[in-house]
C-alpha cells in the first residue's frame, strides 16, 4: 500500500517524503582531505544530502544539512548560555532557511546534561507538533554503534541507523553505515537528527 497524503509527516519538505520505504548510505568524510562531515547517498549512489560541521564551517555547535546540490536546507546549533548551563538538558535546534534569509524553527532536540535524568533518551519535538506529548520522537539504541532508530510517540520506528554485515567485518570504524527511512517520513528531518547525534558523540562534524 502507498503511503497517503494523511500520513506523510512534511518536518523539512513534502519533497524528502516518499511515499515508500527508502535505504540511504552515510559515508563519512575524512577530517584532514575534507574537513569532515558526511555524504548521503540513495542506492543509485546519487548525492542526496551532505552534512558540514566544525571542519568546514568553522564554527563549534552548528551543522548545516545541504542537499545534493549544495543548497543549504538546515541550520542546526546548540543554545547555550547560563539558563543551559543549570538546565538538566542540552538543547540543539534545527531551522529552516526561509525567504530572504530569515529562519524558521523546525524541531529541538534536547540532550541529557546530567546523571540525575532518569530517562537519559534524548526527546525531539517538532515545529508545528506532531502530537499532544510535551516531545514527538525518541531516540533508541546507542548511536556510536550505529544500532539506534528514530521512534514516535506511538512507539513506532520513523528511521533506523545500522550497518550490513559485510561492511562490518570490512570497516571496524564505521564510516560507512545506513539509515532506513519508514514511508511519509520527512528524510531531511531524519539526516537532520543524524547529523546532530554525530555532532553529539564527538564523530565526523566535530572539529
Amino acid at each position: 500500500m502507498g503511503t497517503t497524503k494523511s500520513n506523510i509527516i512534511p518536518i523539512i519538505s513534502k519533497t524528502y517524503c516518499s511515499s515508500s520505504q527508502v535505504m540511504l548510505v552515510v559515508r563519512r568524510r575524512p577530517h584532514v582531505t575534507s574537513g569532515g562531515g558526511f555524504v548521503v547517498t540513495d542506492c543509485g549512489q546519487k548525492v542526496v544530502f551532505r552534512v558540514d560541521g566544525c571542519g568546514i564551517l568553522g564554527i563549534k555547535e552548528e551543522l548545516i544539512l545541504r542537499d545534493g546540490d549544495g543548497t543549504a536546507l538546515l541550520l542546526i546549533r546548540r543554545k547555550g548560555g547560563m539558563v543551559e548551563a543549570l538546565s538538566i538538558y542540552k538543547k540543539w535546534k534545527g531551522y529552516t532557511f526561509a525567504y530572504e534569509g530569515s529562519q524558521k524553527l523546525v524541531f529541538s532536540l534536547k540532550e541529557p546534561n546530567s546523571c540525575l535524568v532518569r530517562n537519559n533518551a534524548m526527546k525531539i519535538s517538532t515545529e508545528p507538533r506532531v502530537s499532544n506529548k510535551d516531545w514527538d520522537f525518541t531516540i533508541k539504541g546507542y548511536f556510536p554503534d550505529k544500532d539506534c532508530s528514530i521512534i514516535d510517540t506511538k512507539g513506532n520506528i520513523v528511521a533506523q541507523v545500522g550497518v550490513k554485515k559485510e561492511v562490518k567485518e570490512l570497516m571496524a570504524s564505521k564510516d560507512l553505515y545506513h539509515v532506513v527511512v519508514q514511508p511519509g517520513i520527512d528524510q531531511a528531518f531524519v539526516f537532520g537528527v543524524i547529523a546532530t547525534l554525530d555532532y553529539i558523540y564527538g564523530e565526523s562534524t566535530r572539529c
